[in-house]
């Protein structure tokens, strides 16, 4: 097993996804709960965006085959879609908007949405888990790549678990400093994947 693939998958995949940013919307979203039914939600919310980037890691090169994409092409596009997202982090607005898409009254039990997706398993967790397949796509690579997003996913539901009290320790300042630094890894991550992606697709014009 190639463990700096896994080293990355893992960071890109716990960046994206976010689990910190995640705990105190949790929080908000859960209000009123027992800490049974948090724990009921928290559950299903995790496995049903474990199902989905599933779904994806397995057949989403075969979704961009039948659309006529390339492996480089959305390489890049996922890059710079990363690339936003790391802006975003970095600038506060990734966290308001998630506030305002988990900000629903017609939603009782959140678990499906807005939990499951858009805010665990969005478009960017979605184009990172493709990209990774794309890096390794063999059998242990695809197995490899599941496996980190499922552990990336436990940690999800052991910080939804931990919320109320991750929340304290940390403040709303210690959640934006740790957002901002997880900000500044996910653009360089990105950037990465868009030189790959371009010098792949040049390789092959060259060829």
């Amino acid at each position: 097993m190639d463990m700096a693939f896994v080293l990355t998958s893992f960071v890109t995949l716990f960046v994206v996804i976010d689990p910190i940013g995640m705990a105190p919307i949790f929080v908000a979203l859960t209000q009123g709960m027992n800490p049974a039914q948090r724990r009921r939600v928290a559950a299903r919310a995790c496995a049903m965006a474990v199902g989905i980037l599933t779904l994806f890691a397995l057949f989403g090169d075969q979704v961009l085959g039948f659309a006529g994409i390339s492996m480089p092409a959305f390489r890049i596009a996922g890059g710079i879609l990363l690339f936003l997202t790391a802006l975003e982090m970095l600038f506060e607005r990734r966290s308001k908007r998630r506030e305002g898409q988990a900000d629903d009254p017609q939603h009782d039990d959140p678990s499906v949405f807005p939990l499951a997706i858009p805010l665990i398993a969005g478009p960017g967790a979605i184009a990172t888990i493709i990209l990774l397949v794309g890096e390794r796509p063999d059998v242990l690579g695809t197995i490899t790549v599941i496996g980190v997003m499922a552990a990336v996913i436990t940690m999800v539901f052991t910080l939804f678990q931990a919320a109320p009290l991750f929340e304290r320790l940390l403040g709303k300042t210690g959640i934006t400093v740790v957002t901002r630094l997880l900000g500044m890894l996910l653009a360089a991550l990105a950037v990465q994947f868009i030189v790959d992606g371009a010098s792949t697709a040049l390789r092959q014009l060259l060829m």
